[in-house]
C-alpha cells in the first residue's frame, strides 16, 4: 500500500505541474485496480501532491520563484498603465475580502472552475496569504478526491 500511495503522491505532483497528466483518470483507475487502499488516505496523499506541486506556481507569481529567461519580460514597463491599476485595485480586494477570495479559491480547488491552476497562479500574484492558499487548496483538493475515490465503489453498490 505504501508503494501504490507514494506512486500516488509522484502523479499528483507530476499532474499539478503538467497539464497533460490527469490525476483524475490515475485516481479511478487505481480505485477500479486496488480497493484495499483506503479513500481518505488517496485523498490525503493527492491533496498534499496536488498543492505542493501547485506551490511552484504560487510562487512563481509572487515573483520568489525566478522563471526561465523566455517566459519573462524583456523590459520593465516605466509607467503604470490600465493593467498595471487593474491589478492594484484586485490586490486591494482580494485584501479587504479574505472570505470572498477563500471562496473562491476553494470552489475552484474542488469544481476546477475556474481551473485551479489559473486561480493558484492569479492568487500568488494578487499576494493571497499563504495559509489562505494551503488550506482553501487542501480541503477543496481533499473533498474532490475524496468524492472521485468513493464514487466508482458507490456506484457499483448503486447499481
Amino acid at each position: 500500500m505504501i508503494g501504490l500511495l507514494s506512486t500516488t503522491f509522484g502523479v499528483a505532483v507530476a499532474s499539478a505541474l503538467m497539464p497533460l497528466i490527469s490525476v483524475e483518470l490515475f485516481v479511478i483507475g487505481l480505485v477500479l485496480k486496488g480497493p484495499e487502499v483506503p479513500w481518505w488516505a488517496l485523498a490525503l496523499v493527492i491533496a498534499v501532491g496536488q498543492v505542493a506541486g501547485k506551490m511552484l506556481y504560487y510562487y512563481a507569481a509572487r515573483g520568489v520563484v525566478r522563471l526561465p529567461a523566455f517566459l519573462r519580460r524583456r523590459t520593465e514597463a516605466k509607467t503604470k498603465g490600465r493593467w498595471s491599476a487593474w491589478i492594484d485595485r484586485f490586490r486591494e480586494t482580494c485584501r479587504k475580502r479574505p472570505l470572498w477570495t477563500g471562496g473562491v479559491l476553494l470552489v475552484s480547488a474542488i469544481a476546477s472552475l475556474p481551473p485551479f491552476a489559473a486561480i493558484v497562479f492569479v492568487a500568488g500574484w494578487a499576494k493571497v496569504p499563504l495559509t489562505t492558499f494551503l488550506v482553501t487548496g487542501f480541503v477543496g483538493r481533499f473533498l474532490r478526491f475524496g468524492v472521485l475515490a468513493v464514487a466508482p465503489g458507490a456506484l457499483v453498490a448503486w447499481i
